[in-house]
């Protein structure tokens, strides 16, 4: 049988390898063709943005912090200044053995375990390039220390910065506040953009109230990176500009003096330029060192500051609240002669208490025996509470707090310096309000000697005090003086607010009230007639003091049986000279006892600073 020859098709077998072809072309112009679209579109339509993605590979925008602004007292001493400190950097990629490196870092610096995990932890989260901080703020021994041993210690080194630093350490405290790290609640308060690379902030007084001006403006440097993200050169700089210079109204030896005289006291001490508003000294005690805060305080010192019963972070000098005492009788005097229900030569007799028509209950004088007959002038000088009472009484509560309103009492200051306490002023309207109670004309009596509901701060009652110095004219109280650009020549002076002249019909009230508070630093029985001894003018003054707690209608106060915190403090309010004033002071000393014991006596040291009549204390 023979094998059936099988023929091949070439025809058809010739068609299927050109369709292939023709399928191949097809197909390759297709790709093709989106290879030249996607390459359209990177070339032409997005060019810009990966053109930008391609530079920020490149060149990266570092931020230069601004140097802080300095802060000077009225004299030009320094307050708040920026100093070097050096601390320990390691370079992770530049050690031969990390492990060997902190061994010997342990046995040099004597690290803790826990400083070691934390180190530890840093080099792992940051890449190898950065620099970690071993230790702050090395002491002198320290960084010889590393000098030393330097040689041994490949990619470590020893980084100078600078840091806040307040010379005078707690002296100013409050007052000047103290700058901290910045955190997240204080980056939602701030620009972003103008605190790139700034690790503090102002958080308390002058320093934070001031922050705009004493931070200054960032710089930016525009370096070229590696793929890595090191910095290879710089591109281009601009630099970045130091935050203004602080002149404070502040006097270092004012401020000395009352932080010595206040001594183990608690309370404070404002003085006031009176013609032009400049706080010239403002003490709180107890006080802190602001320098544990600048570069983080531990949280077992901060929790000893926090938690002391003396609290010594509160600023009494304006949050502190305190009855005003008999300092608020001038005041009251003012009142009753404004108000026509009494005069200068009115008299009232006191036999050493006072009653109410119609009513059985005492309101006891302090001293138990009476003055006797007073007038405006005895009764402000030896502080006779029964004219007082009588005079609150004719007055009633709705005059008293309208006329005290006038002097500020009750409302903030204004004071440049933040979170200050605003006092209370009461009346009818707000002890319904705040205690949906009713007024009883007992409450009045005692408002009139400045006790009950009253509640004043120590600048709030330095303010009030100036303002009668001044016969009425207003000034706002200030801490800055001027303000001065950095490396600049010229001063910019903060302008002095005034405002219009309190209400006071009668010019000669005043000085009926001024020369009766002369008398209380003068007169044969002036409570603080040892304070105007052997002065070259007169002091207007008049002291205070205020009752912690109440006594009971037949108890006695015996100082000798209470505790210390349950002791009187002691007030004065002053301004000199009388007929010409230029300085205003006022003195709360917590449990102090007795204003004119304790409280006048200070004042007569800071009047004598003031003007001269002791050596400088600087």
């Amino acid at each position: 049988m023979s094998d059936r020859l099988t023929l091949k098709d070439h025809f058809r077998e010739s068609r299927l390898v050109n369709d292939r072809l023709i399928f191949s072309a097809i197909l390759a112009g297709i790709l093709f063709a989106i290879i030249l679209a996607r390459l359209a579109i990177l070339q032409v339509v997005d060019h810009e943005h990966f053109k930008t993605l391609s530079h920020n590979n490149r060149v990266g925008i570092e931020p230069l912090p601004p140097q802080r602004g300095l802060i000077y007292d009225r004299n030009g001493v320094v307050l708040a200044e920026n100093i070097p400190t050096f601390s320990l950097e390691l370079t992770p990629e530049k050690v031969d053995s990390l492990d060997e490196t902190l061994t010997s870092l342990v046995k040099l610096f004597n690290l803790s375990s826990e400083e070691v995990a934390e180190i530890t932890k840093k080099i792992r989260q940051q890449r190898g390039f950065r620099q970690v901080v071993i230790r702050k703020n090395l002491t002198e021994k320290e960084v010889a220390l590393f000098s030393v041993n330097q040689h041994s210690l490949t990619g470590v080194d020893v980084v100078a910065r600078l840091i806040r630093h307040y010379p005078h350490g707690a002296l100013f405290a409050h007052t000047i506040g103290y700058v901290g790290r910045l955190n997240e609640r204080d980056q939602k308060s701030v620009d972003g953009r103008e605190y790139k690379g700034t690790l503090q902030i102002g958080k308390t007084g002058v320093e934070k109230e001031y922050e705009k001006l004493l931070h200054g403006q960032v710089g930016y440097r525009q370096v070229e990176t590696n793929v890595q993200g090191r910095v290879v050169r710089e591109l281009t700089r601009e630099p970045s500009h130091s935050g203004q210079e602080l002149y404070l109204h502040l006097d270092i030896n004012l401020q000395r003096v009352a932080s010595e005289v206040l001594a183990d006291y608690n309370g404070a001490i404002v003085a006031l330029e009176v013609k032009t508003g400049g706080i010239l000294a403002m003490v709180s005690k107890p006080d802190f060192n602001p320098n544990s805060f600048v570069s983080g305080i531990s949280s077992k010192e901060y929790d000893l500051l926090r938690d002391s019963v003396d609290r010594p972070l509160f600023d009494r000098s304006i949050r502190g609240h305190y009855p005003p005492a008999s300092t608020l009788k001038p005041f009251i005097a003012l009142a009753g002669l404004e108000r026509g229900v009494t005069r200068s030569e009115s008299k009232t007799f006191c036999p050493g208490w006072y009653k109410l028509p119609g009513h059985e209950h005492r309101y006891r004088c302090w001293k138990t025996h009476g003055h006797g007959i007073v007038g405006l002038k005895q009764s402000l000088a030896q502080s006779c509470d029964v004219y007082f009472y009588d005079l609150a009484n004719s007055l009633g509560i709705d005059q008293m707090h309208g006329f005290l309103d006038i002097f500020g009492f009750g409302r903030r200051t204004g004071v440049d310096v933040p979170s200050e306490s605003r006092g209370l002023s009461p009346s009818r309207e707000w002890k319904r309000e705040a205690k949906n109670q009713v007024w009883y004309p007992g409450e009045t009596l005692i408002s009139g000697i400045g006790q009950g509901f009253n509640q004043t701060t120590p600048v709030q009652l330095a303010q009030a005090t100036a303002m009668l110095a001044m016969r009425g004219v207003y000034m706002k109280p200030r801490v800055v003086k001027a303000s001065r650009n950095h490396n600049a020549d010229e001063l910019t002076l903060v302008p002095i607010e005034t405002g219009e002249s309190l209400p006071v019909v009668n010019k000669k009230h005043w000085e009926s009230v001024i020369d009766s508070m002369v008398e209380v630093t003068k007169g044969p029985r002036g409570t603080a007639r040892a304070l105007g001894k052997k002065l070259p003018f007169d002091v207007a003054g008049k002291t205070g003091t205020a009752q912690v707690f109440g006594i009971k209608q037949n108890q006695k106060y015996d100082v000798e049986m209470l505790e210390k915190k349950l002791q009187d403090h002691a007030l004065f309010i002053g301004f000199a000279p009388a007929d010409n004033p230029e300085f205003v002071v006022v003195v709360v000393a917590e449990n102090g006892g007795s204003g004119s014991k304790v409280a006048a006596p200070m004042a007569r040291k800071m009047i004598e600073q003031y003007f001269g009549l002791v050596a400088s204390a600087l």
